[in-house]
């Protein structure tokens, strides 16, 4: 379904309400018989869970954004050049903050046609689209409600496409679900379009698990979150309050992990799909990884994927990298 907003902006639904709440229903109903219990983190993503996380970006504990943000600073107009975009889309992207200087760098160039937010929640979504076409007077802004583990289709076609995939997002993946999205992603691409791919490098784990535990709390708030979506959206009965956000390292995995540990027993329980499990004290759900990588590894999937490696930046302490692959 395609509503439009403005006459510049057009905002497509490819995930209705129905749709997403059968998706919350299958994931929640293997997740929590799943041993241990997990949930997705794509159910943080509701419009408070996007604010909330773009508190966490703010953070000073919280380097990726920083970081990411340094390297964009200084090589968006080489990537605009080499990628010779004129239609930029940028999958999970919520306030679409850090993706602008790209799209500046590119409309410098004089080539911006086109700009494509992609996110699960249509809230936010919307709101970044007005933005962004305030933002860059001329250009047709069209946005896609829509997962992209299932909607890389809608992806438009025609012209020079940079799909841009910042924040380290796909290490919320495992490494066979990367493979798959990847693979999907090249599939849905032409020959000389491009990925800009921000991904989070290894490093000592003590920064690591501080930047996944804000002694501020707000990353607490954004884990318990999802609670608060599977109350609202699934009328669960669970008491929020009576988890306790956990980050920690996984080095054989080499991700982090982020969990909900029980406060004392906790039922969390969904009537509306027969679904009911207690937890004892300690006992956690498993809400979200964060793959750290290295350089060679990022290499590898993309080539494995279809994707021919361009260029490699890294900021200038090497905390994250920064890939830009082209579809030969």
């Amino acid at each position: 379904m395609s509503t439009p907003v403005s006459p510049r902006v057009r905002i497509e639904t490819h995930l209705t309400a129905g749709e997403l709440a059968a998706a919350l229903e299958d994931d929640v109903r293997r997740g929590l018989a799943a041993e241990p219990a997990t949930l997705p983190p794509k159910w943080f993503y509701d419009d408070r869970g996007s604010l909330l996380f773009d508190a966490i970006t703010r953070l000073e504990a919280y380097y990726p954004y920083r970081r990411e943000r340094e390297i964009l600073q200084g090589v968006a107009p080489e990537v605009a050049a080499r990628s010779g975009a004129d239609t930029v889309i940028e999958l999970g992207s919520g306030t679409s903050d850090k993706s602008r200087l790209l799209l500046d760098a590119v409309a410098a160039g004089g080539r911006l046609r086109r700009i494509v937010p992609f996110d699960v929640s249509e809230g936010i979504l919307r709101w970044s689209a007005v933005a962004l076409a305030e933002r860059y007077p001329g250009v047709e802004v069209r946005g896609i409600v829509g997962d992209f583990d299932h909607h890389l289709e809608a992806l438009p076609t025609g012209g020079r496409r940079l799909v841009a995939f910042l924040g380290g997002t796909i290490g919320n993946l495992e490494p066979a679900a990367r493979a798959r999205f990847l693979i999907a992603l090249a599939g849905v691409l032409a020959p000389g379009d491009a990925l800009l791919l921000g991904t989070d490098l290894v490093k000592d784990e003590r920064r690591l698990v501080a930047a996944y535990d804000d002694p501020e709390g707000v990353t607490a708030e954004f884990n318990r979150n999802v609670l608060h979506v599977l109350a609202r959206e699934l009328g669960a009965k669970v008491d929020v309050d009576g988890w306790r956000h956990v980050a920690r390292w996984n080095a054989v995995d080499e991700w982090i992990e982020m969990w909900l540990q029980a406060d004392g027993d906790q039922l969390v329980a969904v009537p509306s799909i027969g679904v009911e499990r207690m937890f004892a004290d300690g006992e956690a759900i498993r809400t979200e990884i964060s793959a750290k990588f290295r350089p060679d590894g990022v290499r590898r999937e993309l080539a494995a994927a279809g994707f021919g490696l361009d260029r490699w930046w890294t900021d200038a302490a090497g905390d994250f990298g920064l890939s830009l692959a082209v579809v030969p």
